[in-house]
């Protein structure tokens, strides 16, 4: 009977364990590095970025200097935001809005996406359409991101982020034959976007506002 009573004390301790490590996931979480040659495209978000809960000091900070008083007045506002963890779910934002473009999947840009940009979006993708042209691009690797600027004004925040990224940029036609770009060369891309929020708001999620090149 002791011996049933302690394998039930050991199974309950580990199980707790278990619910400690898995139950503390954001959905933000990065994948380990891995060398050049063997980089894979992580899991996107489900939806565009989410506030956190569990606030941590990132160890170097991830914002330019004068970003630093609307990232204080985004965090006094609502103390559950966490910037590293923002920057995090804004590479993954990045990667599954280009990704989403690219494929000419309007649906899952409806929820990453502000109207006017899915806007935007859509007739860009008309005219690809129109023109029997496809995509095939790939996003090597986003060597920095890097917060630029943000503000809060009442309760709608905007944080600005520049992507420093390599892009395997292909355009095929119809009949898949390559009319622009390369397949074995990444060029490299300087992005600037604002993601938007409404602090306290129902909806956790940052939402693409603006787009621009650096």
């Amino acid at each position: 009977m002791f011996y049933i009573v302690l394998l039930a004390m050991v199974a309950a301790f580990l199980a707790l364990r278990l619910y400690s490590v898995l139950g503390k996931r954001t959905g933000h979480e990065q994948p380990l590095p891995k060398p050049a040659e063997e980089r894979v495209v992580p899991a996107p978000l489900p939806r565009a970025i989410e506030k956190t809960s569990e606030p941590r000091e990132p160890a170097i900070k991830p914002f330019e200097g004068n970003a630093e008083p609307g990232i204080r007045a985004i965090i006094a506002a609502e103390p559950g935001f966490d910037v590293a963890r923002f920057l995090d779910g804004a590479q993954a934002a990045y990667r599954m809005i280009l990704e989403s473009f690219w494929k000419g999947d309007e649906a899952a840009l409806r929820d990453l996406v502000a109207a006017d940009v899915g806007r935007a979006f859509g007739d860009a993708i008309a005219q690809r359409n129109e023109a029997g042209e496809v995509l095939d691009n790939r996003l090597v690797s986003i060597e920095r991101a890097m917060i630029t600027g943000a503000s809060l004004q009442g309760k709608d925040a905007r944080i600005t982020i520049r992507f420093d990224a390599l892009i395997a940029a292909v355009t095929r036609d119809a009949e898949g034959n390559v009319i622009a770009g390369s397949t074995s060369d990444a060029v490299e891309t300087h992005d600037v976007w604002t993601f938007a929020r409404t602090l306290r708001s129902s909806d956790p999620n940052w939402k693409l506002s603006d787009t621009d090149e650096a």
